[in-house]
Parts: C-alpha cells; structure tokens; sequence
C-alpha cells in the first residue's frame, strides 16, 4: 500500500471522506469471538475500513443486506486445481459463486507432466482468475524416486518460483521415506523453503507419532490425509495444523469432526484436495463442508472460523478470512445459514457473483504451449501385452477399493486362471487393470487385479493417475481396454468409456491430458455424458468410479497401489509379484 492510498484510506475510516460501498444492515460473523454483529460494512479501495453500528458513513454506493446473515470469503486450505479438469482461470468462475474466494493450490499434476512449463502455465493462467490464488511448489515430482513422470523437479528447478508473490511455500511432502532416511534432495528442498521463510505442507498418511516427529523437526505444518479422529488428535499435539479434507474420492469430515473441540478448533481447516468438474458445480466446495459439518453437529460460527480465519492464519494470508477493519473485503451474503445457500459473494468490495451465477465471466486463456498440449505418447499394444501369467495357482495379491476413499486394501484372493494366465470375473468383481507410461515412450507397463470397482462389461481409461498421470485402464475384457486406450492416444488424453469395441463417452483433456480446452459449462455436458455411459457398463454406481481409478496408481498412499512398472506394497515400500507364490515351492 502507499502512502496516498493509506492516507485516503485514514480519512475515510475517520469519516472525513466518503467511502466507495457500504452494505448496510448485515449480521456480521466475527470469527475471533465466535459471535454475531449487527453492522453495515464499510468498503474503500477493496478494503473494510469500518463495521458501522450507528449509521454513520456515507458512500458512493450502498446495497441493504436486510438482515441477512454475512460471512468471510471461503478459503481451500489445500486443492489440486487440475482434478476439476479446468485451468484455474475456468475453475474460479464456477467457484466463486459458492463462495469461494481463495485457494491454496499444489499443481503437482501438471508439473508431473509437464515439469517447469507446467507450473508457469498454472501462475500465467491463474492471474486471469478473480478469486485469489495462491501456489504452493510440488515437493515430490515425481511422487517417489522408482515412479515415471512426464518430469522431474529438484530444488534447483523450484528456486526461482519462491520469488512469485503467489507462491507460499513446499507443496505436501509425500515421499515420507526420503525425509525420514534424510535424502539429500529432499532435504534441499526442504531447507529451501525453510530459509526462504515459506510454508511447507505434509502428506502423513497412514505415518505413527514417532515418523510424524521427523516431519515435524523438519518444518512441515499441516496434513490432509488423516482419516481417523485419533490420527487427528495426534497432529494437533504435535502443533501440526489438520485439514480436513471433503472431496470426490475422499471423504473424511464426518470422521473427524469428532476431533474438533472448542479448545482445539484454531488448529483445524477445511480442504477440497480432488474434487471433479461435475460435483464443484453442483455443491461447490468450502461451502459444502461447512454446510455438512454445521448438519453434523457444530457450531454454525466455528464451522465458518475453519473456512476462513484459521486457513489464513496457517498459511500466513495476512488481512483474509475476516470481515474486520483493516481487512480484505471479500465476503458473502447468506440467503440461509443452515444450508449455506449463498445470495452474493463480493471479491475485494466488488459484487463478483449473484444467484449461484458470475455476474461477469473470464476469457479463456488461448497461447498454451505445444508440448503441454502433445503429452501423450501412448505404444501399440496387443492382448498379448495384458496376460497376466500364472506360475503355480490361482492365488493373487489384489487391489480391493474403498468407496469414497484414496486408500486401498492388500489382499489375497484365488481367482479364475486358463492356461496360466488371468481371466477377469464379473461374478467375483475381479477385473484387470493396468498402468501405462505415456510421456517418454519407455515401453514400460504395469499389470494388476482389482476388486471392487463393479463394472459389468466394457473398460474405462484416462491420463489422470495419480501422480505420475501415466494412462491407466480397467475392463471386463482385453479388447475394450485397447480401444480405450487408443482414443485416449487420438484425444491426447482425458476420459474413456468403453463397451463392445465403441467409445460411448468421453471427454478430452488435451492440456497435460489433465485439463480440458472448453469452458465449465462445455465440459460440464461432455462430462454429463460420460456419467451417463458409466451407468450403462455399471447400473449400480455409488462412488466416483473415474476419480477412485486415478488414485490407485499413487505409491505413496496404502496399502496396495499399480505404478507404470508393476503392483507397490505401499507398507513394505516395494513392488510385489501379482501371483502369491508360495515360500517353499514344491512342499
């Protein structure tokens, strides 16, 4: 701010100028003493210079909020921005109006793909955005030293984005072993972001208290991935900051809202982490956790005190996540608490949307670099390639799913086998999967057997798998699964669906094979479409099938995951043959 700004800003506050909006008539949430006001909010220059409660300012322009109920502007503690399938200047248009009106973002799905160039075209692209957002530097590209990325990003790579001003820090740290055995690249990154004064994000999953102590005297401050109340417990008494995470593939709220107390609740945010295109524009994100936690039991104010102050608290976003003096005025008009129905959400003292709708939209951005936009490089494949040979049995390792979460299960089961080798069962729902590297042609596959994902014929694909983005593909029979595939190749990535031979839904995602070219409401319809073909190969649907599929190739979250180079024991930390092979052969 300089001086004449601050000056006008004094004499406003003082009264002896006039302000550019006052909304008059509001019942403010004060997030620091957890109760309501009754205010009109004074607005210059984007900021909040009085909470009025004697009538006493004047402005160029006035709206009368009636008594309604007005809240901080909602903040996303931790988001992929590219499991919307949208560039983050098409992701704020549909989130703003659910009142979101910041994000901190981990862009590690396009720096997997795209390394540097990625991550430029995310800050290029982001100030195009009306929502404010803020970056936080991928810390494991790729995700563990044996994955395949489109590319690798050391702390030599990272340095030069720390001088952005939207960048905050180290984004969640998820190859846990390099930090606890102290490998030096990680620990460069980490002493990095450390003298650069910056934030760094964990990814503890699954971690006990004594690996959680190395994260800690290592600077990390935050995790998402608890999925118990006592996972919870345990972070905040190791001063972490917990986020609790509400997204397509995961969700956890509900288990750990019993974790909140009033004595304990600056330490908890809320966050989205993966949240697809269909599901943000239907119930939006922040919003929806607060509306689900308030439903379940907590206190209207403190579910907003997590949604606002303490996201900008932990990540050091000076003058957000309050309507105060002295602070941004981004803030929402409720037509209903309770269900959080939003009326208008302003951004900087400007009414940005309305109604669930933008009252303004944001060009979309057209100059993207070539090479991001030719990164799948997928092999001729035959069914030879997806025999999956059987030594001395039937016994398998196999990847069971549980719904609406990113872990999975090890198990051991006998399945169908002719002539050695896999024949998937419907009946039993064991069904082929496998992982393809597509960004440098290395030849490389991984094959597994998985259990739970349901379909009943046909086969799904995508480049969105979780980190590495190699293509991964699951079906009832070898000839879907290659068709699925090659119009994965002619697309350059995105959604498949599959069944008898023909493509009967899909949806493009030609930037990094992770974000689409259409707006939100184009994609949206394709989307729509996809959904509906799902149905057709699975008529009992309950989870997010394609967002499920592209967290099981992620090694770094138990138990059992596929990488591009065959089935990792997340536990063990290592790869594993499918078949169960006895210890003593021929006993």
């Amino acid at each position: 701010m300089d001086m004449q700004t601050m000056k006008r800003l004094i004499e406003i506050s003082q009264k002896r100028v006039e302000a550019d909006f006052i909304l008059k008539n509001a019942y403010v949430a004060d997030v620091f003493s957890l109760c309501w006001r009754k205010a009109n909010i004074v607005v210059a220059d984007g900021m909040i210079v009085a909470l009025d409660n004697q009538d006493e300012y004047s402005a160029k322009r006035t709206e009368d909020a009636n008594g309604k109920y007005v809240i901080p502007g909602l903040i996303d503690a931790h988001i992929h921005i590219e499991s919307s399938m949208l560039p983050p200047s098409q992701f704020s248009q549909i989130l703003l109006p659910h009142g979101i009106t910041s994000v901190i973002t981990d862009p590690h799905e396009i720096v997997n793909v795209s390394g540097a160039k990625g991550m430029q075209f995310m800050l290029d692209d982001a100030k195009n955005a009306l929502m404010d957002i803020y970056f936080m530097l991928p810390s494991s590209v790729p995700s563990t030293s044996f994955e395949h990325a489109g590319a690798i990003m050391k702390a030599k790579d990272l340095a030069p984005f720390l001088q952005n001003d939207q960048v905050l820090g180290l984004a969640e740290v998820m190859d846990f072993p390099s930090v606890l055995n102290t490998d030096w690249d990680m620990l460069e990154k980490l002493v990095l972001a450390s003298h650069s004064n910056k934030m760094i994000d964990g990814h503890g999953a699954g971690l006990t208290g004594e690996q959680l102590r190395g994260y800690r005297v290592a600077g990390i401050r935050t995790d998402h991935e608890c999925v118990t109340a006592e996972e919870a417990r345990e972070r905040i008494k190791q001063g972490m900051y917990v986020l609790i995470r509400e997204g397509s593939a995961a969700k956890n709220l509900l288990d750990l809202l019993p974790a909140v107390t009033p004595v304990n609740a600056r330490r908890f945010a809320f966050c989205t982490d993966d949240k697809h295109l269909d599901e943000l524009m239907e119930e939006g994100s922040i919003n929806h956790a607060v509306r689900l936690a308030i439903k379940h039991g907590m206190n209207p104010l403190q579910a907003i005190q997590l949604a606002t102050i303490n996201a900008a608290e932990c990540y050091r976003l000076d003058g957000k996540g309050a309507i105060a003096e002295g602070y941004i005025a981004d803030f929402i008009m409720l037509e209903d608490l309770h269900s959080m129905d939003i009326g208008a959400v302003w951004k900087n003292g400007v009414k940005v949307a309305e109604n669930q709708k933008m009252l303004n939209s944001t060009g979309r951005r057209k100059d993207i670099d070539q090479t991001i936009l030719q990164s799948v490089n997928i092999p001729n494949l035959t069914k030879n390639d997806f025999e999956i040979h059987f030594s001395e049995g039937n016994r398998a390792n196999v990847i069971e799913i549980i719904p609406n979460q990113i872990m999975t299960k090890h198990i051991e089961k006998e399945v169908d086998v002719k002539d050695g080798v896999f024949i998937p069962s419907i009946e039993h729902d064991l069904l082929k999967i496998a992982v393809i590297e597509r960004h440098h042609s290395l030849g490389l596959k991984g094959l597994g057997i998985v259990h739970g994902l349901g379909l009943k014929k046909g086969a799904i694909a995508t480049t969105i798998a979780h980190d590495s983005h190699n293509a991964i593909v699951v079906g009832t029979n070898d000839e879907d699964m290659l068709t699925a595939l090659e119009a994965l190749q002619s697309m350059q990535g995105g959604l498949v669906v599959v069944n008898e031979g023909k493509v009967i839904g899909s949806l493009a995602l030609p930037i990094a094979g992770l974000m689409t070219t259409l707006s939100a409401e184009e994609a949206a319809v394709k989307l729509k479409e996809v959904h509906g073909a799902l149905h057709k190969i699975h008529s009992d649907l309950h989870f997010h099938l394609f967002l499920t599929l592209s967290f099981l190739s992620l090694p770094v979250i138990p138990e059992l995951k596929l990488t591009a180079t065959g089935l990792f024991n997340v536990k063990s930390f290592e790869h594993i043959p499918v078949e169960v092979v006895s210890e003593n052969p021929g006993v």
